[in-house]
């Protein structure tokens, strides 16, 4: 078993990380999956027919730094470095800068998909470059290229991975460890589908999870699946301000945590 490339994978317990997990073991790797929901996890896995040497799960806050960094170092542990660690896990909620709670629903978000990221590959760069391999993978967003009104924490907070992927990317340059950002479209997971606006090439999660399967093992440095979205994303890039506030306005806005509005 210790011969076969190992895969580290955050927000594993549901849509894009358990389509991931899923796909990476079709490919014949063992699994280490992170989650709060670690029941859950071991449910699916049994559910699946996945051997019990082939994976092991890890019950873990990603918001929470220590907690994340522990279940790195008990991965290193118990299974040795992974050759691609996969920083999946995030949230999505709407938020308005003048409802004060909002500002707590942004630094949780925050902590999650940004810092959460960074603590996600803390325990393994060191292993990694001593090694002179490995891939570190950001889950980013399309949404983290253009800000949309009403998702500010969450656009903000992808548009921050992008950059640190960016910067770590240069820092990590002719050590063997490549770092890979995906970025997303609109993909039919719990998170998006109580979304209130169109979402153009909405893709079931099993084809994101081969499209981005192939990126990382490729070491591409940067991907937007689906393709589409990826020239619509540029495309809006390119239109001026005042173009792309009168095109969003009036659009339906997220949900902001426990409201209807």
């Amino acid at each position: 078993m210790a011969d076969r490339p190992l895969v580290f994978i955050t927000g594993a317990s549901s849509g894009i990380g358990r389509a991931l997990a899923w796909r990476y073991h079709q490919a014949g790797w063992r699994l280490a999956l992170v989650a709060r929901r670690d029941f859950e996890m071991k449910t699916w896995a049994e559910a699946q027919g996945i051997s019990a040497g082939s994976y092991a799960i890890y019950g873990a806050d990603v918001a929470q730094m220590d907690s994340i960094i522990a279940a790195g170092q008990a991965c290193l542990r118990q299974q040795g470095p992974p050759d691609v660690v996969i920083a999946n896990a995030g949230i999505s909620l709407g938020m308005d800068t003048a409802e004060r709670d909002d500002l707590d629903t942004m630094v949780r978000i925050f902590a999650t998909n940004t810092t959460g990221m960074a603590a996600t590959f803390h325990p393994f760069v060191a292993a990694m470059v001593q090694r002179g391999s490995g891939r570190l993978v950001g889950i980013g967003s399309v949404t983290g290229i253009r800000g949309l009104p009403g998702h500010g924490a969450y656009c903000a907070s992808k548009a921050a991975v992008i950059s640190y992927c960016e910067s770590l990317r240069g820092e990590l340059r002719g050590s063997g460890v490549r770092v890979v950002t995906i970025c997303p479209g609109y993909v039919d997971t719990p998170l998006t589908r109580q979304n209130r606006y169109a979402m153009p090439f909405l893709m079931a999660p099993e084809a994101f999870a081969d499209s981005a399967f192939k990126a990382i093992q490729a070491g591409t440095s940067y991907r937007v699946i689906p393709w589409q979205m990826g020239v619509v994303a540029k495309l809006l890039r390119l239109l001026p301000n005042s173009w792309f506030d009168r095109l969003l306005q009036g659009r339906p806005r997220k949900h902001r945590q426990g409201r209807a509005s």
